[in-house]
């Protein structure tokens, strides 16, 4: 009886191990298939052409210019907002003496009665916006008296006077100004005309 178990078992053990043994031979044989698949992808992908790698590499270079140019424009457009708000800063600050000025000059004249020193005053005040737009390097437009040009004047009126000639300045409603070359506002005037 000993001898039927022992040959039970051992019959058993030798199941088990030829079931542990086709597993794995099953699990060999996936391996190999998968490995197999996997050198057959690596052989299939195509070599890269030159010429694509080219286009890939033109296409990066692309985008960074795009990028870079759109950094650029970003940076320019905050530099000219500050070189504006630097630019009014400076003109503001010229004319706030003459704003403070001519706060002076309206309490002058609810305190008392002298019109010379409101007339006086009003002078001095002229002056300092005279001297302001000298620092700005703005300058009046002559007018008066000069022949009309429409890149300076504007033509609000014809007058007719037989002492001056044609197409000259006889009266101006607006002095105009200009800053070196640039038009700031254009005078308006009245053109002797003598048809």
């Amino acid at each position: 009886m000993q001898d039927n178990e022992m040959k039970e078992k051992q019959a058993e053990q030798e199941a088990a191990e030829a079931k542990v043994a086709e597993q794995e031979t099953a699990e060999t044989a996936e391996a190999e298939k998968a490995e197999d698949a996997k050198n057959a992808e690596e052989a299939a992908e195509p070599e890269v052409d030159p010429k694509d790698a080219k286009i890939e590499e033109l296409q990066n270079r692309l985008l960074r210019l795009q990028a870079d140019f759109e950094n650029f424009r970003r940076r320019t457009n905050i530099e000219k907002e500050q070189l504006s708000t630097f630019v009014t800063a400076n003109v503001v600050g010229k004319f706030l003496k003459v704003l403070d000025n001519f706060e002076r000059a309206e309490a002058s004249v609810e305190k008392g009665d002298n019109v010379d020193a409101v007339v006086d005053g009003m002078k001095k005040i002229r002056r300092q916006f005279e001297d302001a737009f000298k620092d700005l390097k703005v300058e009046e437009i002559e007018a008066q008296n000069a022949k009309f040009d429409p890149n300076i004047h504007e033509a609000v009126m014809r007058g007719h006077n037989p002492e001056l000639d044609d197409e000259i300045v006889d009266m101006v409603f607006e002095k105009g100004y200009k800053l070196g070359d640039k038009v700031i506002r254009h005078s308006k005037v009245r053109v002797n005309t003598n048809e």
